[in-house]
């Protein structure tokens, strides 16, 4: 059986899948190598404003830094680990410790395979937008399936299968399929992975933002992260005002300063006054640059600089992305989680 959790928003339809995660009778637990599972197998989740992307109400609150790294990361094409674990050092205890990380979406889609998926995908949806094939790879069994003894072949196996987008009445939807899904871990930041790609090909596109499916087949939980995580008992809401659809040549322009900033900004000789500069020189429309000073917010704290964090935070207009840090502020004035 097929289960559906369908949203206006992100948060909306994460929410009603926690729900059923711990009131559900049809729930499995399912051990695993990590662990016992709580999982539902074969789910869907429908948003259908995939904008209203971050999930605000999980409790203890996700790091937006975090969230946003891995956009650029992925929009980028990059698989360095450096970068993600500026924002997240904690990752490599679960994605490995080497120079790069294998399973790195970004790479899958735009040089793995010796071929730029979403560049094609752009070329083709220009000249074809009644296309039905388009999907954009990420899983290779060559390198992903475990050997032959059922060991994983790298620490860092990729969750994502593939994204099928197509454009249906001049909006791009999007259909993601997902081998397995952590509710907690991972999906808040899978939602903010896809839709950010749906909304960034949309405007090179110059069409509008359908909706975002996303097929699980196993969603689910650890056990012994119900001690650590949960669904706020009241939704947390605030709008995502920016607009991230813009022409092709302007948006890899402002990705790729974005990038360029935010490796000055994990610079271990990183001072105030070339953190200053960073943010300045960047000149980047109000979306992207809503998306650089979050990052920048976080590498101050991690600094202890808190003036210049505080700083850099006001000068954010968006209140998604504005109330996703207050909550992570908070979230370490208490006792972090050591789950990310």
């Amino acid at each position: 059986m097929i289960r559906s959790f369908n949203g206006e928003t992100a948060d909306e339809a994460w929410r009603l899948s926690i729900q059923a995660l711990m009131d559900d009778g049809n729930v499995h637990v399912q051990p695993s190598r990590l662990g016992p599972t709580r999982e539902i197998l074969h789910a869907t989740f429908s948003i259908q404003n995939p904008r209203q992307r971050w999930v605000l109400s999980r409790t203890p609150a996700i790091n937006p830094a975090f969230a946003i790294a891995e956009v650029i990361w992925i929009l980028l094409g990059r698989r360095d680990a450096a970068f993600l674990n500026f924002w997240n050092p904690i990752l490599p205890k679960f994605a490995g410790d080497g120079d790069t990380y294998h399973g790195a979406y970004g790479y899958r889609l735009r040089k793995h395979l010796g071929i730029d998926q979403i560049d094609r995908a752009y070329q083709v949806l220009s000249k074809t937008p009644d296309s039905r094939q388009l999907v954009l790879q990420i899983w290779d069994s060559c390198v992903d399936l475990p050997d032959s003894s059922g060991e994983p072949s790298a620490p860092d196996i990729p969750c994502n299968i593939c994204s099928m987008p197509k454009i249906r009445d001049g909006k791009l939807e999007w259909f993601q399929v997902m081998r397995s899904n952590d509710l907690f871990l991972g999906t808040p930041h899978n939602f903010i992975q896809f839709t950010t790609l749906q909304e960034i090909l949309a405007g090179w596109l110059g069409v509008d933002v359908g909706e975002y499916v996303q097929v699980s087949d196993s969603m689910h939980c650890y056990e012994n992260d119900l001690k650590t995580f949960a669904s706020s008992g009241e939704p947390v809401t605030a709008p995502n005002t920016d607009n991230l659809a813009i022409p092709k040549p302007e948006s890899e322009a402002a990705l790729s300063a974005i990038g360029s900033a935010m490796d000055k900004l994990r610079s271990p000789d990183l001072t105030p006054s070339d953190f200053s500069a960073c943010l300045n020189e960047a000149n980047l429309p109000e979306g992207y640059q809503n998306l650089l000073l979050i990052t920048a917010a976080d590498a101050a704290r991690r600094r202890g600089w808190t003036d210049e964090m505080a700083a850099t935070v006001s000068k954010c207009t968006n209140p998604a992305l504005t109330t996703a840090w207050e909550r992570w502020e908070q979230r370490n004035k208490s006792k972090p989680s050591k789950n990310d």
